[in-house]
């Protein structure tokens, strides 16, 4: 018969297996992946902090892929040339101007090799707000793919860094 002692010992052996078991390139990605949105997110959280800088083609290169940093890039190109504002009228890390926040939890989900979804939580100026990061490995550091925000489905804006820019996904 089975006592209780016996079933949990057999759980948590299992529980040692499996992290024994498991990927340690994949806990190194998902390290490394965590450190780097995390630290997208800590500049907001500290008083008087201007956010993230993203206002030239080598910042945007440290935070995006190629070619969603360039279509960024040469919008803000084009925008200056015209005296005009560019189609990024807002942060797109927090989907807003202006932001008060203090804390954010971020959840980690691995979509494929080189690929994972980063999803921010935190509240801003009162408002529940989720920014969902899509990841992408390029050599050994991670960039945004892309980034979606929880908009009403209404609303004419795009939902999507990307669409803003009218970049396709890929398949």
């Amino acid at each position: 018969m089975l006592t209780r002692r016996k079933i949990l010992f057999a759980i948590a052996g299992t529980a040692f297996a499996s992290a024994a078991h498991a990927d340690p390139a994949s806990t190194a990605d998902d390290a490394a992946a965590l450190a780097f949105v995390k630290a997208i997110y800590d500049t907001f959280t500290k008083p008087g902090s201007d956010g993230v800088s993203i206002d030239s083609g080598k910042k945007l290169r440290r935070y995006f892929e190629p070619q969603l940093a360039a279509a960024m890039d040469k919008d803000q190109e084009d925008a200056a040339r015209h005296h005009d504002e560019g189609s990024l009228d807002f942060d797109p890390f927090i989907d807003a101007q202006d932001w008060e926040f203090k804390t954010f939890d971020v959840a980690l989900k691995d979509t494929a090799p080189g690929k994972i979804t980063a999803t921010v939580t935190f509240i801003n100026l009162k408002e529940p707000t989720t920014i969902v990061l899509d990841l992408v490995k390029i050599k050994n550091d991670w960039r945004i793919y892309d980034i979606t925000w929880q908009r009403d489905p209404k609303s004419e804006s795009p939902a999507t860094l990307r669409a803003l820019f009218k970049l396709k996904q890929a398949a």
